[in-house]
């Protein structure tokens, strides 16, 4: 049989624009003698649809886009994703399910059996669980139909099977096993999948096609990916990551190049900037551009989102801003080709400090006077995207975001966090691979490489610093960088406790020092901006924690 994999990117809620993708590519399916088309999980509302599922109309709608898909598939069967009524009115009001759609209605359902509740999932909020396990047949072959997290408990170092769905659909003998998905990127997942489904498809010997779907909802970002596993374990099939694609599955065994995790992270915030600005409809972005690696980064990456031209960066300097740094700032924005105004706080900020001395009086300078300058640029940032119709990028990083190094209302405005899952020393190593690897570099006039570096040199070697005060550096405040991320990594995302901390070697007023820092600022990150996430663990939907919790041990 002759299976097309339908990789596609969907906006949650709009019935028309998802209907059309699907019904095009089940044309286009059929025009390459494809038997069966198969789709990812939710599909036809796209995913996660969240709380949009308590809405009846919602529903209807999903079930009218499925209606008309459906008589499409004439000729042509087509597995598509859609929740639908629990006709029992027993548990939850919907079923997660997985429509088998030929000759103009559907032949099959089969619903979601294991829904994850964990990290950025809450499926048990809406869906009752599968109890009923059929296979299907179709010309001839045996289909196990199974969604997502039905693949999920089987492998890593403890496989547990009991509650598996192919352990009841393998008494049955299918011939292969389809498999919809809607699984969010980090850098770690890949290889977490592959090791899941080579673990299946070599227990049953049977052949998997794994379907993913592809693009960014908010904070989630949807790599794609998907594969064909024979039962050998194989990837026969490897579609393309962070990109739509439709492909007809053949046999021919092809080992896809997997990228380095700094690559995967770099293709994952681009695609996720560029879906963010698509599906809510906006065009420009604009940010406060400090000549620090941090805001250089996320102008590279918008830039490469949006389109330079549709960039725009506000250089904001201060009384205690470099030379250097403006001149940074304006090399890099000069090498990207975008455009960039310079509007200096200084006479803003003095007012501001004229207005407060009679009740700051002579009080030494302070944090008070350093904030009011990021307010300051806030306040402008803000003003430029308000008259002028950009939406203001975020460029605090996780380290930062975890110890509560920054401005709430001051550098912590924005629409988007581009970098607010993404540890300092990880901005490094993407800032050096943009300047071996970028797509915005120009060619050199002689049709030689260009190896002028897009992210000046300076702007990665030199000390980090806020530039609040007199030669200030992050390091007055901070531990250094290497030392902070090891930390945030293992208490974030490896929930390792202060005994544990220490028990890696890590020095005991150090780690109490950093949790101290991390649990105090979660008030901070309760009213930043969306975070784009290309980790285990983000800062948001996947991380609750109480805001006046206390633990440190």
């Amino acid at each position: 049989m002759k299976i097309a994999l339908a990789q596609l990117n969907y906006h949650v809620g709009n019935f028309e624009a998802n209907s059309q993708k699907i019904i095009a590519a089940i044309h286009d399916a059929e025009k390459q003698n494809a038997e069966l088309i198969v789709f990812s999980e939710l599909c036809i509302c796209g995913y996660p649809s969240r709380d949009f599922l308590e809405f009846d109309d919602f529903i209807a709608q999903c079930t009218n886009a499925l209606n008309e898909i459906a008589k499409h598939t004439s000729k042509i069967a087509a597995l598509v994703g859609c929740p639908r009524k629990n006709p029992i009115k027993e548990g939850k009001d919907l079923f997660n399910s997985a429509f088998f759609l030929y000759e103009g209605e559907v032949k099959h359902i089969t619903d979601k059996t294991l829904l994850p509740v964990y990290d950025v999932f809450d499926e048990l909020r809406y869906f009752e669980p599968n109890n009923k396990f059929e296979v299907f047949e179709f010309k001839g072959q045996k289909l196990a139909i199974t969604i997502c997290e039905d693949i999920w408990n089987v492998g890593n170092d403890n496989p547990m099977y009991l509650s598996c769905p192919m352990e009841e659909l393998v008494k049955q003998s299918p011939d292969i096993i389809l498999n919809l998905s809607a699984s969010p990127f980090s850098y770690i997942q890949h290889e977490e999948r592959m090791k899941v489904i080579r673990a299946n498809v070599l227990r049953y010997k049977i052949p998997m096609v794994y379907i993913n779907q592809v693009g960014a909802q908010t904070e989630l970002i949807f790599d794609g990916g998907s594969v064909v596993v024979n039962a050998k374990g194989e990837v026969t099939e490897q579609l393309k990551f962070f990109e739509e694609e439709i492909r007809i599955a053949d046999c021919g065994l092809e080992n896809a190049d997997l990228k380095s995790e700094i690559a995967l992270i770099h293709d994952a915030l681009v695609l996720g900037i560029r879906d963010y600005f698509a599906k809510l409809g906006f065009k420009k972005a604009i940010l406060g551009l400090s000549g620090g690696i941090d805001s250089a980064l996320v102008l590279y990456l918008a830039a490469e989102a949006l389109g330079k031209e549709n960039v725009m960066s506000l250089l904001l300097p201060s009384g205690f801003s470099s030379d250097h740094s403006l001149a940074d700032a304006k090399q890099l924005c000069e090498n990207l080709g975008t455009k960039y105004e310079t509007v200096p706080i200084e006479n803003n900020y003095q007012g501001f400090i004229q207005a407060l001395n009679p009740f700051f009086k002579d009080l030494p300078f302070n944090v008070a006077e350093e904030n009011l300058q990021a307010r300051v640029r806030g306040v402008l940032l803000m003003a430029f995207s308000n008259k002028f119709g950009y939406i203001l990028l975020n460029t605090t990083t996780k380290s930062e975001a975890a110890v509560g190094y920054g401005t709430l209302y001051g550098d912590m405005c924005g629409g988007l966090a581009v970098l607010g899952d993404v540890y300092k020393t990880q901005v490094y190593e993407l800032a050096n691979y943009i300047n071996t690897s970028s797509a915005l570099r120009a060619p050199s006039p002689k049709g030689e490489g260009n190896t002028t570096p897009l992210i000046p040199q300076n702007i990665i070697s030199k000390p980090p610093s806020a530039e609040l005060r007199p030669n200030q550096k992050d390091s007055d405040s901070l531990p250094e960088y290497d030392v902070l991320d090891k930390i945030l990594f293992q208490y974030i995302e490896k929930r390792k406790g202060p005994k544990e901390l220490m028990a890696l070697g890590f020095d005991k007023k150090l780690v109490d020092r950093v949790l101290k820092m991390v649990n105090g600022s979660e008030w901070k990150r309760n009213q930043a901006p969306p975070i784009l996430r290309v980790s285990p663990k983000a800062f948001g939907m996947g991380r609750r924690m109480n805001i006046e919790g206390k633990y440190l041990g």
